[in-house]
């Protein structure tokens, strides 16, 4: 959860650990009060101190007497503190290392059993922080082996003694050389014995056997240095380290690489099986993309341009889902239970081509369950199936029933009336939808020649007619009454040959909504419309809420309609390629110019976690030619080849920042004077309301980040990490987008914070208000102070009578931005990352 990560980060420990008696040169003053800001792992290298007799580290305290990040108000007090005298100290390293279940077992033959009692089993090499002052070159290595201490529960330990001799400073990194014939995952190593207390140096990696890969394993200490400031004796190791993880870019990557490097999106098919399993590639002039991480599998016999699937797809090894992660969604997993559910659900309907018959035959999935065939291993289903179903045994067979949703539980119909149809777009599964009208008559920005008149049917006396005479169309959009779904332009490229693939069709659709006194949306008119094909001229027609039977029933359908184009347009766009896709590769180009002690990567990490190894996922059972999403959503084949013409129409990484998007959406109008600094045009809008509260705790906490790490503006231009990251971003992982003017640029501490808060309120709010919400409104087929604050102020509108899109008789509370959860699919809680 972000509110962990808010905790870690604030307190994290500093590699130069004070003695107790200076406790109190750790508060310093700023605005007249105590801060900790200038104590954060930091601390600039002088050349001078280098050569001091007896200093091997340095802590430098800055005393600010003004504004934060000034250079002006920098320091005047400065004090180096010596953490060790200018004699040998003995030390022990422990090392804690993840042993548990099937995935980690570090005893993995006889061979591997004879290193542990022979004391071999980790070579570790401690580095200095400083070159040799009399060579300039780097120190000799500090070496000894690690044996086996100790092994509890999930954890076993390992340890080594050292003697540290004099001269030789600050320990700033350590090499790692695994003797096991297979590969372990470390999560810290620990340095007991200096004077002035423990080195931390954080893992948290799987390291290799030397039997597959030679080179050393480099892990860095705890503390964070821009790479201006890297002490002299760790410069080689930050660039190297960056070297391994950049890779050469060629031959195919290996499970154990940690190898960073960009592909399109040209996997997703697989003609080789069967033609109609072609799709074309994704990251291209035709079909722009965000990149992918590269691979390397050769390529398809009938498409040169694609690259064959496999069993497996490879991410760097780090990027693969921790144990209790992988346990409850493996890829294996994954693909058992989809092969033993699906041909299940099949046999639960009359006709599997046509879906359910009637409500009553989905009623009984979660009345009265499908029976799933007799598995191999007893209790499968009941051990790999997560909460979203639960399995009772009946007999010799597992009876699968599907958890209802809360919001069935609460009103069963809900989602068959225009009010929840309306509530939906607010605080529903896809808030990013919903525009302000601000152009009247509405009109198709598509070449008429090909998909004809670009004029609406819903007219001025339609719309007047609908509203009851309340007031004129004029006054609406001047009272900023009127607002719409528009699925018409994306959509109709696609109509034809969609209606081609028998036994589906698909429409271009406008929805539009009026706000009512109450703060309510109510729905006007939807149009349809299909493009002309062959001799048939373009079809459109409006439907309204009406009371004769046969025409509620098509207001019906056509709100049906509406529904699964927006089901569609909130996977493919808002959810897969906003959050998922664009995301990769800003952990691509994080990974491959970021050295892993650089304070930014240290603060991007952990809104990282998980992605890569989801998407690959995604990529193998999902979006792939004839996968999941194509079986589910109203675009079929072309569901994804859809989502790269959203990418190319309408992402904008200066439009991803929630306030952007509100504004350009119409949504909010910047008011200075207002909370936020945004006015928003409907009052109740529990998306916007949450999710504004979330994005300025998380600005906050970056802004205190930044202007820590960058008290010089000048710093920021200066970095070549940071500025390599952000260019590498553009231009290779959005390179389809390279060119556009709209990229921030990155020049100043301001601009760096606005790029990261949008990027961690991407992978935290953004996906969390669009993914957590998934069962609960789609399983019916068809900064730890803030955050608690917020949870506070959530819980309050929830109560709030007079907020009618968030409280109210069979009303689900929008509780998709609360910070915090409890176990479970609850439909809440944030966490740091895209995860699942």
């Amino acid at each position: 959860m972000m509110n962990s990560q808010l905790q870690k980060l604030n307190h994290a420990p500093s590699f130069s650990l004070l003695p107790k008696s200076s406790i109190h040169t750790n508060f310093l003053i700023r605005h007249g009060s105590p801060s900790l800001i200038n104590i954060l792992p930091r601390c600039p290298v002088r050349q001078n101190d280098h050569n001091k007799k007896n200093s091997s580290s340095c802590v430098v305290i800055r005393a600010s007497s003004g504004e934060l990040g000034s250079s002006a108000a920098v320091s005047t007090l400065t004090k180096t503190i010596t953490l060790t005298e200018n004699k040998a100290v003995s030390v022990k390293a422990v090392v804690t290392v993840t042993a548990a279940g099937f995935l980690s077992s570090i005893v993995t033959s006889p061979l591997d059993e004879i290193t542990d009692l022979l004391g071999k089993t980790l070579l570790l090499e401690l580095v200095s922080a400083e070159l040799d002052p009399k060579t300039g070159l780097e120190k000799d290595r500090i070496k000894g082996y690690a044996h086996k201490a100790s092994h509890k529960d999930d954890e076993v330990i390992y340890e080594s003694n050292f003697t540290i001799p004099a001269g030789f400073g600050a320990v700033g990194a350590i090499e790692v050389e695994n003797e096991h014939h297979k590969e372990i995952f470390i999560k810290t190593i620990d340095l007991q014995g200096f004077p002035n207390g423990s080195v931390n140096v954080p893992c948290n990696s799987w390291v290799h056997a030397k039997f597959d890969n030679p080179q050393k394993r480099i892990f860095f200490t705890n503390k964070s240095y821009i790479p201006s400031e890297t002490p002299s004796g760790l410069k080689r190791l930050r660039e190297l380290e960056l070297e391994n993880l950049r890779g050469n870019g060629e031959g195919e990557r290996k499970t154990s690489d940690r190898i960073y490097d960009y592909d399109t999106y040209n996997d997703l098919g697989d003609p080789d099986s069967k033609d109609e399993l072609a799709r074309p590639v994704l990251g291209s002039k035709e079909h722009p993309y965000p990149r992918r991480c590269r691979t390397g599998r050769p390529r398809t016999k009938k498409d040169p341009l694609s690259e064959q699937r496999s069993s497996s797809v490879y991410v760097p090894r780090d990027e693969a889902f921790a144990e209790v992660k992988q346990l409850t969604f493996s890829a294996k997993t994954l693909k058992s239970v989809l092969h033993a559910l699906l041909p299940s659900l099949e046999t639960a309907l009359l006709n599997p081509e046509l879906g359910f018959p009637y409500f009553t035959a989905i009623d009984s999935l979660f009345n009265e369950g499908v029976t799933l065939p007799k598995p191999k291993t007893s209790g499968f289903f009941q051990t790999i199936i997560p909460r979203l179903v639960k399995t009772i045994t009946a007999g010799g067979d597992d009876l699968l029933l599907f958890e209802t949703p809360e919001i069935i539980n609460r009103d069963k119909f809900a989602w068959f009336r225009d009010e929840e149809f309306s509530r939906q777009t607010l605080a529903g599964l896809n808030p990013y939808s919903i525009e302000l009208v601000t152009e009247w008559p509405l009109k198709s920005k598509l070449d008429p020649e090909i998909y004809g008149p670009p004029e609406s049917l819903i007219t001025t006396e339609l719309v007047e007619k609908e509203i009851k005479g309340c007031m004129t169309v004029d006054e609406a959009l001047k009272r900023k009454k009127m607002f719409i779904l528009d699925y018409h332009d994306l959509y109709m490229p696609y109509v034809n040959k969609v209606r081609e693939i028998e036994g589906t069709t698909l429409y271009g659709s406008r929805t539009l909504l009026f706000l009512t006194e109450d703060g309510t949306l109510r729905p006007v008119a939807i149009e349809l419309t299909r493009p002309p094909v062959g001799d048939k001229p373009q079809w459109k027609q409006v439907f309204t809420p009406t009371w004769d039977a046969t025409g509620c029933w098509l207001w019906r359908l056509a709100k049906a309609h509406v529904c699964a184009h927006d089901a569609g347009y909130h996977q493919l766009v808002i959810h897969w390629l906003r959050t998922h896709c664009a995301t990769e590769p800003y952990i691509i180009a994080a990974n491959r110019q970021l050295s892993a002690m650089h304070p930014i990567y240290r603060l991007l990490h952990p809104h990282f976690r998980y992605t890569m190894e989801i998407n690959a996922l995604a990529r193998e059972s999902l979006i792939n030619a004839g996968g999941i999403i194509e079986g589910c959503f109203s675009p079929e084949k072309y569901s994804i080849e859809l989502s790269s013409a959203a990418y190319e129409q309408l992402w904008r990484f200066d439009m991803e920042a929630l306030p952007a998007d509100l504004i350009r959406r119409g949504m909010a109008v910047e008011d200075p004077t207002a909370e936020h600094g945004l006015k928003l045009t409907i009052e109740d809008y529990p998306f916007a309301n949450d999710g504004l509260i979330l994005w300025d705790a998380i600005k906050e906490w970056v802004g205190d980040y930044v202007n820590h790490y960058y008290p010089d503006p000048t710093l920021v231009e200066s970095d070549t990490e940071l500025q390599g990251w952000w260019t590498e971003v553009r231009t290779k992982g959005h390179a389809d987008k390279k060119d556009e003017p709209w990229w921030p640029a990155l020049k100043t501490p301001e601009n760096l914070i606005h790029i990261l808060t949008t990027i961690i309120w991407v992978t935290a709010g953004h996906h969390a208000a669009v993914n957590f919400g998934q069962y609960m409104y789609a399983g019916y087929f068809r900064f730890n102070g803030n955050l608690k604050r917020l949870e506070g102020i959530i819980d309050e509108r929830n109560t709030n009578l007079k907020l009618k899109n968030r409280v109210g008789a069979g009303v689900v509370p929008y509780e998709l931005l609360k910070p915090f959860s409890t176990p479970g699919v609850t439909g809440m809680g944030v966490p740091n990352s895209i995860s699942i």
